[in-house]
């Protein structure tokens, strides 16, 4: 079987100009005039991930796939890549003889959108060299083979662990009570440690205690049915939280 060598191209028949390195205003076009479809079936393949041939050979397969022969000038705008990047991933194509170019235009080869190019123009000089013979073959030169499905797998793990976390989330919370009302089931939920029975309430919104009947004076009925201790406690400053605080910690640790 044939290997497929990644190539090294000499430099570009037209070169970007050494005054255009420095741009003052923005080169990409807001709006691109690509394939979308086209693009949308490509994307997944290996041969695109980070360090193959990237997002901007996509675009620039997307834009010559719409309008054919088309110069740098015009895919800086239609591709929407910047001039640098269009010389850059031509250049790449070219290596895989998916693009070739006529002068300053630029055409797509027959079956580029397969992934099958055409021998490179350069190919002569470089001896055993294969134009591009499948997408997977261009992953498999560029080292990313294997990525969308390492990247599924990844995502799987992580929604995984996510709904794991959810669930765990779920157990901690109180279970309702579902119960028979008329034939219809009422979902009623379970009284949290803070809410008191109806019983319990006086007419003035304070709370009852149980054992004797009477108010309990630190205790007060929140709008809500939760309860609230009110206690002189409640009026300390920070300093004297925090002497609290670590007086309780030496009890703490002189009782174990």
């Amino acid at each position: 079987m044939a290997v497929l060598r990644c190539l090294v191209s000499g430099p570009l028949s037209t070169p970007p100009d050494l005054a255009l390195e420095e741009w003052t205003t923005p080169e990409t076009a807001t709006t691109a005039d690509i394939d979308s479809t086209v693009i949308a079936r490509l994307m997944g393949h290996d041969a695109f991930a980070h360090r193959g041939l990237g997002s901007s050979a996509l675009m620039i397969i997307g834009a010559l796939h719409v309008r054919p022969a088309q110069p740098v000038s015009d895919l800086v705008g239609t591709a929407s890549v910047s001039r640098a990047t269009a010389y850059r991933t031509l250049r790449r194509l070219a290596d895989h003889g998916l693009v070739q170019h006529t002068g300053a235009t630029w055409t797509l080869a027959p079956r580029a959108v397969d992934g099958f190019g055409d021998s490179p123009l350069d190919a002569a000089t470089e001896p055993g060299a294969r134009p591009a013979q499948g997408w997977d073959g261009i992953a498999q030169c560029h080292g990313t083979a294997g990525v969308a499905t390492r990247r599924r797998t990844l995502h799987a793990v992580e929604r995984a662990a996510y709904r794991e976390a959810l669930d765990r989330r779920a157990d901690h919370r109180s279970k309702a009570v579902v119960i028979l009302r008329d034939g219809r089931q009422v979902l009623v939920p379970t009284p949290r440690p803070d809410e008191i029975p109806p019983t319990w309430h006086s007419p003035d919104g304070r709370v009852l205690d149980p054992t004797t009947g009477r108010p309990a004076a630190d205790w007060r009925l929140a709008t809500d049915g939760r309860l609230i201790l009110i206690t002189p406690a409640d009026q300390r400053s920070y300093d004297e939280l925090a002497a609290a605080h670590a007086e309780a910690l030496r009890e703490w640790n002189s009782a174990a």
